[in-house]
């Protein structure tokens, strides 16, 4: 019991709809997906008798709860929204109708956006391989859920709305920051009233090493990053691999404060040419693997900040992904990257658009940080409100 709330199984609360619907010639279909994370319907995608392998679909109707069999574990929960009218979904989204007297469809909705009833389900989903796990309508159906009185899970539901409101709020001012930041950025850093230089007279450059079996073991195990350890901007040390760098490799590929990573190459255009800067995170020393480029402001000509705002903008524009060669995977490689412009300025003016823009960059940070601490607010808010250790009542004062 939570509050005194029974808990009580889905059956006798939802009751699955199948509107099948077989596929006719000379028609479109709008499919939905779910996507993870409690994140909700989407439009999927448009589908005909000639591009689907199914032949029958299942009508959805708006204020239906609806999740993903196969990815249930992974938080694949939603509703059908008002502007879903007309869509379908194939046989892997079932689709339930509640009892609009005693259950919410808000409600059953927040409570299934609780990583700790993802884990549950992850655990009983089955299947003939871990990554065709499902879990069948019957154990959703079997499921209990705490049931507080309507009007309580209405209040819930406003509860955990005013905070969603400040999320998204923070989410678009994220958003906004950033296109300002980006077109700030490639203002200054493309100016073309500043002379162009080739990059080699800007940067020193280097490639890190190929990771061979060779260097899995030995006496000079050195930690290294690799392209899955640069993202936007920011660096992942979650996942820092060692091997073996002899004490001249060391001097040679070691990172230095201020040095920027470059992802050389990826099958996926998006990662291509993706830079973050090396700030010291780890201590010395620490190399680079062969999938990375490393660019090192030339004393007296940039500063390592210039040179972060340049790899940023080069990537932002796709102007590393221009200079890639192949086809399938795109590699920038040294000698590319050294023959691309930089439009470079005085070291005074490199100061000042550093300042400029890293206070830019600050007050992004900031906000992206505030939405994640609410993001973590709101998931121990609802896990309290559901289990009984907020008062509902408190929660209201509070948000």
């Amino acid at each position: 019991m939570s509050n005194g709330w029974p808990h009580v199984a889905l059956t006798e609360l939802v009751t699955q709809r199948r509107d099948a619907v077989k596929i006719e010639s000379g028609a479109e279909y709008r499919l939905l997906g779910v996507r993870w994370y409690g994140e909700g319907a989407f439009h999927r995608e448009t589908v005909t008798r000639e591009t689907s392998k199914a032949t029958t679909l299942y009508r959805v109707v708006p204020g239906q709860f609806i999740y993903n069999r196969l990815f249930a574990g992974k938080g694949s929960f939603g509703l059908v929204l008002p502007e879903f009218a007309g869509a379908f979904v194939s046989n892997e989204f079932p689709l339930f109708d509640t009892d609009t007297e005693r259950l919410s469809v808000e409600y059953l909705y927040l409570y299934f956006q609780q990583r700790a009833v993802w884990g549950y389900v992850e655990s009983v989903s089955t299947g003939t391989t871990a990554s065709r796990n499902r879990w069948k309508e019957s154990q959703f159906l079997a499921h209990h859920i705490p049931l507080p009185p309507l009007p309580v899970q209405e209040r819930i539901v406003e509860v955990i709305g005013a905070v969603d409101d400040q999320i998204t709020a923070l989410d678009a001012e994220v958003t906004a920051l950033a296109a300002v930041l980006r077109r700030r950025r490639a203002d200054l850093i493309a100016d073309a009233s500043v002379e162009a230089v080739r990059a080699e007279h800007a940067f020193d450059f280097s490639t890190g090493v190929r990771r061979t079996p060779d260097r899995a073991t030995g006496p000079y195990m050195t930690p290294y990053l690799r392209s899955a350890n640069v993202g936007y901007g920011k660096l992942d040390l979650s996942d820092v691999l060692e091997m073996n760098y002899e004490p001249a490799e060391r001097k040679k590929f070691g990172l230095q404060y201020g040095d920027v990573v470059v992802s050389e190459g990826s099958a996926s255009p998006n990662a291509v040419g993706m830079p973050a800067m090396w700030r010291d995170e780890l201590p010395a020393p620490v190399c680079t693997q062969m999938t990375l480029l490393r660019l090192r402001a030339l004393e007296g000509v940039c500063i390592p900040e210039f040179v972060f705002h340049w790899s940023m903008w080069a990537y932002e524009s796709r102007a590393f992904l221009d200079v890639a060669g192949g086809t399938n995977i795109k590699h920038i490689s040294a000698k590319r990257a050294k023959g691309m412009a930089v439009r470079l300025p005085s070291l005074d003016r490199q100061r000042k658009m550093a300042v400029e823009l890293d206070a830019m960059e600050s007050a992004l940070e900031a906000t992206r940080a505030e939405a994640a601490r609410l993001r973590d607010v709101r998931a121990g808010l609802l896990s309290g409100l559901l289990d009984g250790t907020i008062e509902i009542a408190s929660a209201e004062l509070e948000v």
